[in-house]
Parts: C-alpha cells; sequence; structure tokens
C-alpha cells in the first residue's frame, strides 16, 4: 500500500493526536535502539572480549565505521524511499534487518566481527530511520510542525530510560538484554506502520506537475541556514555528550560518573515537556523559528557559565542552562526542518543530508577538542562554542515564518 495514496485534504488539513503520537512512539522506537546498545550494551560486550586498554581503541574504532555507516545510510535509504515513492515498506524491513542483527552481537569475538555487524546494524537502523523522518515531513502539516517537535523531545529521554530498565538485575541476561532491547524497539515501531496509513492521509506532497524552480531559490537557501544552524549546535553539544565529565573532574577531582549521569537524565526530563509546550506556542502563534532562536540566544549563556564556572554546583548550573536550551532547540528544529525542504519529491534524501548535522560532528569533535583544550583550557573551548550558537542564532532569526506551501496530493 502506498503511503502516499489517500484523499486529498485541504492545504489547512490537520493530521489526528491519534497518528502524532504513534509518530512519536516510533521516532522513539529508534532512540531506544540505539542508546541503550552504542551507551550500555555494545561497551559491555567489547569489555568482556578485551581489557581496557584495547575496549578504548575497540570501541573508538567501531563508533567511527558506525557513524560513516549512518552517514551513508540515512542518505541512501532516505533516496530509495523517494525513487520508489513509498515509506512505510523501507521501514519495516529496516526494522526486521537492525532488531535480528542485535541478537547477531554475541557472535562476535573480534574488532573485525563488531565492526561488521555494527555497521549493517546501522544500515539497517538507518533503513528504518531515514523513510521514518521522510513519511513525517509527508504527512504532518507546517500548522502542526511545533506540537510534532515536542512529541518528538520525548524520544531521547525513552531512550534513556530504556537503558536504565534493561539494566536492572535480573531482567535478563547480557546477552538476553539485546533481545529485549530488540522486542522493545519492534513493538514501539510497528503500530505506526501497521495504523498509521490509515489514521494520517497524506496531504503534503507537492503534484509533479508544481515547477520545482518556483521559490526554489529561497527554499534552498532556508534549508542551508537551517542546516550550518544545527550543525553549530550539534558541535557543541557534541563536545559536551563526550567531555562533560572531563570538565566536571577538572574543577573537582572527587565528581562521581554518576553524577553526570544525573545531569544528562534530569535535562532531558525537563526538556521534553518544556519543548512540548514551545512547539505548541509556535503552531498557535504561527512563529515556528521563535523558540529555535530563543534557544539558541539563551544557549550561550550557559557556555559562558560554565566557562567561567568554579564549582562543580557552579558548572551544573550552568550546564542545565546549555543542555536544557539545546535539547528544545534540537527537538523542535527536526520537525521545523521538514517545512524548508526545497523539493517534496526528495525529502528522503534531503533528510539524509540533513542526518550528516548529527553524524559530522562525532567524527571530528573528540580531534577538535583535544587540539584546543592543552592550549586554551575547557574555558576557551565553551567560548567558542558560545560564539558558534550565536552565529546559528543569526542564522535562524532571518529565516521567514513562510518557507514551503503546503500543497495537496492530486486525488
Amino acid at each position: 500500500m502506498s503511503d502516499r495514496s489517500g484523499a486529498p485534504g485541504s492545504p489547512h488539513a490537520r493530521q489526528p493526536l491519534r497518528f502524532l503520537l504513534l509518530y512519536a512512539l516510533a521516532w522513539a522506537g529508534g532512540s531506544i535502539a540505539y542508546v541503550p546498545f552504542l551507551t550500555i550494551l555494545l561497551p559491555v560486550r567489547v569489555a568482556a572480549l578485551v581489557p581496557p586498554p584495547q575496549a578504548v581503541v575497540w570501541l573508538s574504532a567501531i563508533a567511527f565505521c558506525g557513524a560513516i555507516a549512518a552517514s551513508v545510510g540515512h542518505i541512501l535509504f532516505g533516496w530509495l524511499s523517494d525513487v520508489t515513492r513509498t515509506r512505510r515498506l523501507w521501514a519495516a524491513l529496516g526494522l526486521a534487518l537492525s532488531c535480528l542483527l542485535l541478537l547477531f552481537v554475541p557472535l562476535a569475538h573480534s574488532l573485525q566481527g563488531l565492526i561488521l555487524i555494527v555497521v549493517l546494524w546501522q544500515l539497517g537502523l538507518n533503513m528504518m530511520l531515514a523513510p521514518l523522518g521522510a513519511w513525517g515531513a509527508d504527512c504532518v502539516p507546517d500548522s502542526q510542525k511545533g506540537l510534532l517537535g515536542g512529541l518528538l523531545a520525548f524520544a531521547p529521554g525513552l531512550g534513556a530510560l530504556a537503558g536504565v530498565l534493561i539494566t536492572i538485575p535480573g531482567i535478563a541476561s547480557a546477552d538476553g538484554r539485546l533481545a529485549v532491547v530488540a522486542l522493545t524497539v519492534a513493538a514501539a515501531v510497528l503500530p505506526a506502520l501497521l495504523l498509521g496509513a490509515h489514521a494520517a492521509p497524506a496531504v503534503l506532497a507537492t503534484p509533479a506537475a508544481t515547477p520545482q524552480h518556483v521559490g526554489g531559490t529561497r527554499d534552498l537557501k532556508a534549508a542551508l541556514r537551517m542546516w550550518a544552524a544545527r550543525l553549530l549546535v550539534q558541535v557543541a553539544e557534541a563536545a559536551l555528550f563526550s567531555f562533560l565529565y572531563l570538565w566536571l573532574r577538572s574543577i573537582d577531582p572527587s565528581v562521581q560518573d554518576h553524577l553526570t549521569a544525573r545531569v544528562f537524565s534530569l535535562v532531558l526530563v525537563l526538556s521534553a515537556p518544556a519543548a512540548l509546550l514551545a512547539g505548541r506556542w509556535a503552531d498557535r502563534r504561527r512563529r515556528p523559528f521563535a523558540p529555535l532562536v530563543a534557544c539558541t540566544v539563551v544557549a550561550p549563556f550557559g557556555l559562558v557559565g560554565m566557562a567561567l564556572a568554579k564549582t562543580v554546583n557552579a558548572g551544573i548550573a550552568s550546564y542545565a542552562v546549555f543542555g536544557f536550551s539545546t535539547s528544545i532547540f534540537l527537538a523542535l528544529h527536526s520537525a521545523q526542518t521538514l517545512r524548508t525542504l526545497p523539493d517534496s519529491n526528495r525529502r528522503g534524501r534531503d533528510l539524509g543530508l540533513f542526518n550528516l548535522t548529527n553524524t559530522m560532528p562525532s567524527l571530528v569533535m573528540p580531534w577538535f577538542t583535544l587540539a584546543l583544550v592543552p592550549w586554551f583550557g575547557f574555558s576557551g573551548l565553551f567560548l567558542l562554542f558560545a560564539a558558534l550558537a550565536l552565529v546559528a542564532a543569526l542564522l535562524l532569526a532571518g529565516l521567514r515564518t513562510e518557507v514551503v506551501p503546503e500543497n495537496r496530493l492530486p486525488a
């Protein structure tokens, strides 16, 4: 069954809340797939195979290869879902492949074997995520993208919660946890794939006869602004995700790792409902980019506070300001990006290019940080990130509210 079939709706057609909730749950399935696996289950598996010095090398190599596979896979399968004009079939295949490959992880006993499985798993996961993201662009009108972004904000928290639950003693064995993750992901994604077609007929795809060059330059510029702004914010977010613990330890060597985990979790929990409220406000006021600008203006205050912090409490409070604002930004940006895509016939491919803003920082930031911190310390790094966030705010402030008109599918 085609995902783009269905009776045409009005340009202001709204999707039922039921579909938005199913879609947000499916998107959370992606977080449930990779957060527990990459942050807990895979490191545990590596630690069981090799001693700590080698484990660091193994994890670095696996992460690097996995990020490349994720980048290529998101673009490839997004484009294939464009060409074949179907989303749910590709997402279903990706779901099946990624869940199956999780069960093969215990069979790998070498670095090469783990890299192969993780690369294939990343390809399968992005075979699911790329069409799923484009499906949201097809189905959700601009008037509801703020609400959608708010609902998507719960995904990282659910991924982190899944990681907590599967590590409860007695829940499952080390290998059994992989099966629990696979079943949970399937339970989150399948309802949208099975029921979503009936709940949400597509209303947004531009008819093929519509000249693509009309407004195309403006649309492309808007997409480039959104891409660059997210990349600038993600550079800072990726660095803090990796080095927050080391920075806190530089302030107070007695800081324990569980404090960092609690700070991350608290920020994710509090930012999700805030993003939902901000998204609803943006929809009602028809100011989709205003919350994004506000977040990129607030984030530098947190970074400057971190640069000046002399105590752990001051550092945590400053990070909370940064983490809270960037978590809201990333969730709402994911949804509002859908309105800036310049070609409705290549939404999957274009979202794959946007996904590079998620993977590129992870590839370059460890080396970038290690090059700067010895010379300027963490304070210099945070001040640089603050400047990048302000540049992102300037890029977003120039966006017009109406970027891409909503068009109906032909009957």
